[in-house]
């Protein structure tokens, strides 16, 4: 393979949330119940086919059994990150995004989130390894071992990452 064999790691698992700009005046305490309202034409995701977010969003909205009624409103970003920026500029109502990104300062200043329950999509674990062709293997051992570290930690759950395990 690709990897240096030992390397992975697994460092954190991704929650999503239901995302909402401040000037919305949406419900958020509904909970994934709030998508059925028809005042709400677009809502954003990532792209279910490559993106596991899109696809935890995807699982979300069936769980909770809301999917068949909003799939025509789905707008697909190519990944999380875009899922955000359609939200965040406004051009789309609301969106599933991760909450790491809703914790970021620029999102959090903007707008407001429900978190999404674990139990209603597989978990977003998120993993490193070392890559073989690595130009500089050393800095990228440093880097795994700063994450697994008291300081890599505590970012993870400053931005509402959960710890594996």
């Amino acid at each position: 393979g690709l990897t240096v064999p030992g390397s992975l790691y697994p460092y954190a698992v991704g929650r999503i949330v239901l995302w909402a700009g401040k000037g919305s005046d949406l419900d958020l305490s509904k909970g994934l119940e709030v998508l059925r309202e028809p005042r709400i034409k677009k809502i954003a995701i990532a792209n279910p086919k490559h993106a596991p977010y899109g696809r935890a969003a995807v699982a979300a909205m069936e769980y909770f059994k809301v999917y068949d009624q909003v799939k025509d409103r789905l707008i697909l970003g190519e990944n999380i990150s875009q899922a955000a920026q359609f939200i965040e500029s406004g051009a789309c109502d609301v969106g599933i995004v991760a909450l790491s990104l809703a914790l970021a300062p620029a999102m959090k200043a903007a707008g407001r989130y429900w978190e999404i329950p674990a139990t209603a999509h597989s978990p977003l674990e998120q993993g490193a390894v070392i890559l073989k062709q690595s130009k500089n293997p050393e800095a990228a051992r440093q880097f795994l071992e700063f994450i697994k570290g008291p300081q890599g930690l505590e970012i993870m759950r400053r931005y509402g990452f959960t710890l594996p395990g």
